[in-house]
């Protein structure tokens, strides 16, 4: 019988003992890699599902709220204008001329309420399902089934070229310092947000306003992918109507360098 220290069952060979294994090393870097994958998850989700779009809708809510807040406050703030312009129209020592001085300049300002013959264009994105009307055409991209920021620019800007006398959108009146921007499918307005169909009507000759935005490039450009993918175009004459007076802040807001 063989003595037990030389029995390949001991591994007393130094050379076995010592033999690498590649299988092992792989294993624990797996391992390794998972628990770093599992931390960097924890330490982004902080205890929420990083996997739903919870924020993105918590998001959306945010900005609907803060859009009818702001609503809110631009009607209380007309309100108070109000008070004040009549309570200031007791006793304010000036002239008759310089009433109607003011009067002049608050109008042009945009904010008096404006009454006269007017006309509104309904801009609307496309049917989602819209194809290529008519031939020669590719066939749509998403982008070219909605309303762009440069569309509603279009349109503001040749009924000024109109000479329109007031300009509203949706329900807001447009002063000197109005943007009417886009952010995705939204209009963002005065700190407003609106989906559409969008409608802008405008005080002014009709006949005028009408042949400015038949002869505006933009607009032109525009009416091709109303008539080939369905894109809402629509005029109307709208009689005598009534423009709101603007009534948010019309304080000026820049950038300031940091101190």
């Amino acid at each position: 019988m063989s003595n037990s220290a030389d029995s390949p069952g001991t591994g007393s060979n130094p050379a076995r003992r010592r033999r690498f294994r590649p299988v092992r090393v792989l294993t624990a870097a797996v391992f390794a890699l998972a628990g770093l994958i599992f931390f960097i998850s924890f330490d982004t989700a902080k205890g929420t599902d990083i996997r739903t779009d919870a924020s993105l809708l918590k998001l959306s809510d945010l900005i609907h709220e803060r859009s009818l807040e702001n609503g809110r406050r631009e009607e209380s703030n007309a309100g108070l204008r109000g008070d004040i312009e009549s309570l200031a129209e007791r006793d304010d020592g000036r002239s008759k001329s310089q009433d109607d001085e003011l009067a002049a300049l608050e109008e042009k300002a945009g904010t008096q309420k404006l009454t006269g013959e007017a006309i509104s264009v309904t801009l609307d994105d496309a049917p989602p399902d819209a194809t290529a009307k008519l031939p020669g055409y590719p066939e749509p991209q998403p982008d070219y089934l909605v309303i762009h920021q440069q569309d509603l620019q279009a349109v503001v800007n040749a009924l000024w070229q109109g000479g329109a006398e007031g300009i509203k959108v949706m329900d807001q009146r447009l002063i000197s310092t109005s943007a009417v921007r886009c952010v995705g499918n939204t209009l963002i307005l005065q700190g407003r947000v609106y989906s559409p169909p969008y409608k802008i009507q405008a005080v002014g000759d009709p006949e005028r306003l009408k042949e400015t935005l038949a002869a505006s490039p933009a607009i032109q450009n525009y009416m091709v992918y109303v008539n080939v993918y369905g894109l809402g175009w629509k005029v109307e004459e709208d009689g005598r109507a009534t423009l709101p007076g603007y009534s948010g802040t019309a304080d000026l807001h820049y950038a300031r360098p940091v101190d």
